[in-house]
């Protein structure tokens, strides 16, 4: 590392500097220090090319600094296209740049840009569709040439997660306007969250140059920061992206492995704005750098950016930038200011009395490279209607410092309906029609003073806090006049290479010639082009872009616009859409009691569950006994995780028979009956059991993870019938056990004496009330396991007692508790299916054998005209019973099944479900085959692990086909 590139302290605040961190960028060791990027350490040992661009492979190196721009993109083992301004050196002991053929340096396909004419805007849209099948010969080189970093398919996934966040007040944007809006929410007591993507708060305040002296950057933060981080009421996320604007103030927070989903009652955007770029020839080299990428590499990085240095600007910004620059001992050759009259007198003075000439009306017009760097710039003078004259100058240099004014960070708002508007004589742009609770405050609003941009942050506050009721003050709309958008800086050049996108290599005459070719909308002009659909999405190519079309359709700015915003602002990796969910957790009454039994627990829906009880390396031994004791002698299990809706009226039985595919209107009062949901497709979505406790009351069962959707289809068709009925989701305050196996009717006659539980007066099916100690319970004998069996409904404030109770009095008959495993097991020996196991998206009751569960006679239900439709046409598949020998490879959940062997065969069907049971000395399962594989004794293939077992479809149920072993006794 060159020890002059780097500047003293209190440069360098993102920097640890006696923390050496050392890298290796193609194939070359670099050294810079701790907090460095990979950018930022490059450029300190003077290495400015990082990447090639994506169609001619042009020589790139940084322009933002700031992640916002993809000239940075390079290669990590692991992973593609990552930002070298953004991943620090020390996370990334190797890289390589991208896009190139042969090495970084001597790239072979930068000759492409000799091919140039020969790939004008569009040429691909009109070169490969003729003559027919030429796209065939085409397409292998094109695929090989597409694209930009290499995917590592070897490479194992490592966690993300997803959390929720609520807040009174959400500021998006840690910068002036942000802190000032955050602190005074908070002094007013809201619960604030603010985010930035910054590494420290701070904002403009932590590189930019405000005033000449350059000290109320650092007064301001100092009376701001601190206040912020020690806030109870404020909550800071830095190094996070707010990514999306969803209705209502839903916006997902990205942040290291986790997605964060914030709900706000209100939010203020103060995203600030996008510094941009200027279009002249070779607009793009290595060394050619925003203003506020000068002053971060300087401010943050303790890194000279170069030593002979010019500043193009159109705007007051470029006059602090170059006395920044001078200060730190970068020689200043010269400002160019594209304005013909700079208003700052001062400024100039100052910029003068360093010894830098000023040009005005005047533009860089060309720039040139040695060995991938800046060497020199042609000056031009300009018109008043920004034309190049004639040239004024040519400056030998290692550094362009350009600022053609500054966009909105727009995309949040405009996500959020907000419209984006540019008045075409001042160069100014506005955002109006934010909806309710969304806000604006700072320069995204169009306010640049600091002071302003300060109160400005208070104002919006403010509104926030009278939405919330916390104070009753008016607040004062703020106005800015400070001039910072440089009306034209675009100046073609004959030769090209004059770049509006960077990403995308597009030129000015490329944005010219799609109007031309009849694309004059934005919109159009966009998917013809490909202008702004790069990584940067628009961030420093969207003004330009409107105005080349403005100007080519005579139409002003503000007619043309820009292209729309959509979500999401920076590119969102899969694994934060697929990282695991924190959902609330659910534990039953006896969770307690399941841990002292020693129960392993898996997760039901949002509740823990039993999976069986004891020590895991004897997994399968210990659900084989647990089975065995249900069959064999009683057993006993948590069921409190069933789903309980309670439907109470004069209407509920007719309620009961719109719903449910079963006839429910006439079901005798003490009877239970399955109920089978169907959904207005006809696909099977839920089940449960009815259980009709009087002429006007029943207690519906439903699955643990879908008694919520139960629930809410079931008000929402009562939206519209307009019956006379009560609904109610009693899930949590009843809990559950079943009691089942040959002896379970001796023990809960040992403790609910004023229930007869003789087989006439309690038979299969029935539904009875008693008392377990004085406590009311509903119990259901019912038949899930293939046992005698009883479901034992209580009020969940009885719950442990209850088990407690039914515990010590199965002692006597060594009752057993069984878990989800053995249950799943017992079930399937019964031929029971599991919705959502068994069952998928498209499952109707008739590839389910579950038309015996269907009232023909009525004539509606929930689905009904779907069911019958799907039934009459040919069916596909069926869910069909299958026995394998224990001596063969196990089917899993999943493994396909298939027509035929060998590698001609095609899909038919899937495993849903495969057990070994002990009861039958066998692999027994469920599976989807084809119509042709249904029929008993037919044997078909499924493929396990690259080859194929062959089971045979049985009968179901597999045990006790005539119930006998659930109906007597």
């Amino acid at each position: 590392m060159t020890d002059d590139r780097r500047l003293p302290p209190p440069m360098g605040s993102l920097i640890s500097r006696n923390k050496p961190v050392r890298f290796e960028f193609e194939g070359q060791i670099f050294e810079g220090v701790e907090g460095d990027t990979v950018a930022s350490a490059l450029i300190a040992n003077n290495h400015w090319l990082m990447s090639r661009s994506f169609k001619y492979h042009r020589s790139r190196g940084p322009l933002t600094m700031a992640g916002q721009d993809a000239n940075t993109l390079v290669q990590l083992p692991e992973e593609a296209n990552v930002l070298a301004d953004r991943i620090e050196a020390s996370q990334a002991p190797n890289v390589e740049g991208q896009n190139y053929n042969g090495s970084l340096e001597h790239d072979k396909d930068a000759l492409l840009e000799k091919a140039g004419r020969f790939m004008p805007v569009g040429f691909y849209y009109r070169a490969f569709y003729k003559p027919k099948g030429v796209w065939d010969k085409w397409e292998p080189l094109i695929r090989k040439k597409a694209g930009l970093g290499k995917a590592n398919l070897a490479f194992e996934p490592t966690y993300y997660d997803k959390a929720y966040l609520f807040c009174d007040v959400l500021v998006v944007g840690g910068g002036p306007a942000g802190l000032s809006a955050a602190l005074t929410a908070a002094e007013h007591g809201a619960d604030v969250l603010l985010v930035d993507e910054n590494k420290q708060l701070g904002g403009a305040l932590t590189y930019h140059r405000f005033d000449i002296d350059g000290e109320i950057a650092t007064e301001t933060m100092v009376s701001l920061r601190p206040p912020v981080l020690s806030h109870p009421n404020i909550r800071v996320l830095t190094d996070a992206v707010c990514n999306a604007w969803f209705t209502d103030n839903y916006l997902p927070v990205l942040k290291d492995n986790r997605m964060y989903k914030v709900r706000a009652k209100q939010c203020i955007v103060a995203s600030g704005e996008f510094e941009q770029h200027v279009v002249f020839r070779n607009n793009d080299l290595p060394g050619i750098v925003l203003c506020s990428a000068a002053m971060r590499l300087m401010k943050h990085y303790a890194v000279k950016p170069g030593r002979k240095a010019v500043v193009l600007t159109g705007n007051d910004d470029g006059y602090l930038t170059a006395i920044e620059l001078a200060t730190h001992g970068v020689e200043v050759i010269s400002v160019v200011d594209m304005r013909q009259t700079a208003p700052n007198a001062e400024l100039i003075d100052c910029v003068k009395s360093l010894g830098i000439p000023i040009l005005s009306g005047a533009t860089v017009y060309e720039a040139s490279a040695t060995q991938h760097h800046l060497s020199m710039v042609d000056i031009y003078s300009i018109d008043e209607q920004y034309a190049p004259i004639e040239k004024v100058a040519t400056i030998a240099c290692d550094l362009l410092c350009v600022s053609a004014g500054y966009m909105p960070t727009y995309q949040l708002l405009c996500q959020a309906g907000a419209q984006l508007s540019y008045d075409d004589d001042t160069a100014r742009f506005s955002l109006k029609k934010l909806p309710e609770n969304l806000h604006i405050a700072g320069s995204v609003n169009g306010i640049h003073d600091l002071e302003n941009v300060l109160a400005d942050g208070q104002r919006a506050a403010t509104d926030c806090l009278i939405k919330l009721g916390r104070v009753d003050i008016v607040s004062e709309e703020i106005q800015c006049d400070q001039q910072t958008n440089f009306p034209w800086p675009i100046f073609p050049h004959p030769k090209g290479k004059d770049f509006v996108d960077f990403d995308e290599d597009l030129q000015a005459k490329d944005i010219v010639n799609a109007t031309r070719l009849g694309y004059r909308d934005i919109q159009l002009v966009k998917r013809f082009s490909t202008v702004g659909m790069g990584p940067s999405q628009g961030r420093h190519s969207a003004l330009p872009t409107a105005r080349l079309v403005a100007k080519a359709t005579e139409r002003t700015v503000s007619e043309t616009g820009v292209t729309t915003a959509r979500p999401p602002f920076i590119p969102e990796k899969l694994a934060y859409l697929a990282g695991r969910i924190f959902n609330p957790v659910k534990r039953t009454p006896m969770h307690e009691r399941h841990e002292e039994l020693g129960a392993e627990f898996m997760p039901a829906g949002v509740w823990r569950r039993p999976a069986y009880y004891g020590d895991p390396a004897q997994r399968a031994d210990l659900i084989q006994q647990e089975a065995l004791a249900v069959r064999q002698n009683v057993g006993i299990i948590d069921v409190s995780t069933l789903g309980g809706i309670e439907v109470y009226g004069p209407d509920a039985p007719e309620f009961l028979n719109r719903m449910y595919t079963f006839a429910f209107v006439k079901q005798p009062v003490g009877k239970t009956r399955y109920a089978v949901l169907t959904n207005e497709q006809g696909v099977v979505v839920d089940d449960g059991v009815a259980c009709r406790i009087a002429v006007d009351h029943y207690y519906v069962t439903a699955t643990t993870s879908g008694v919520d959707a139960v629930y809410r289809e079931m008000k929402k068709w009562n939206a519209q019938w307009r019956l006379d009925v009560d609904i109610a989701n009693v899930t949590s305050a009843f809990s559950a056990v079943n009691v089942a196996g040959p002896n379970s009717r001796h023990v809960l006659e040992n403790v609910c004496e004023d229930v007869d539980f003789s087989p006439d007066a309690f038979p299969y099916l029935a539904y009875r009330e008693g008392h377990i100690d004085g406590m009311p319970v509903r119990l259901m004998r019912v038949g899930f396991v293939g046992e005698l069996g009883y479901e034992i409904h209580m009020p969940t404030l009885f719950a442990l007692k209850i088990w407690d109770t039914l515990m010590t009095a199965g002692e006597a008959f060594d009752m057993r508790p069984f878990g989800v495993e053995a249950q799943r097991l017992l079930r399937l020996e019964k031929g029971h299916i599991i919705v959502g196991q068994d069952t998928d998206g498209m499952s109707h009751p008739g590839e389910l054998s579950l038309t015996w569960a269907i009232a023909k006679a009525k004539p509606f239900y929930v689905g009904s005209r779907s069911v019958e439709i799907v039934m009459r046409r040919q069916q596909t598949r069926k869910l069909v019973g299958f026995k394998l020998e224990k001596t063969s490879d196990k089917p899993e959940e999943g493994h396909l099944v298939l027509d035929k062997a060998g590698a001609e065969s095609n899909i038919t069907g899937n495993v849903t479900s495969c057990e070994y049971s002990s009861t039958l000395d066998a692999y027994i399962g469920l599976a989807f085959v084809g119509v042709d594989q249904q029929a008993p004794g037919t044997l078909f293939p499924i493929r396990v692990e690259g080859k194929e077992v062959w089971p045979e479809v049985v009968p179901l149920p597999f045990y006790d086909p005539d119930g006998a072993r659930q109906e007597v006794n």
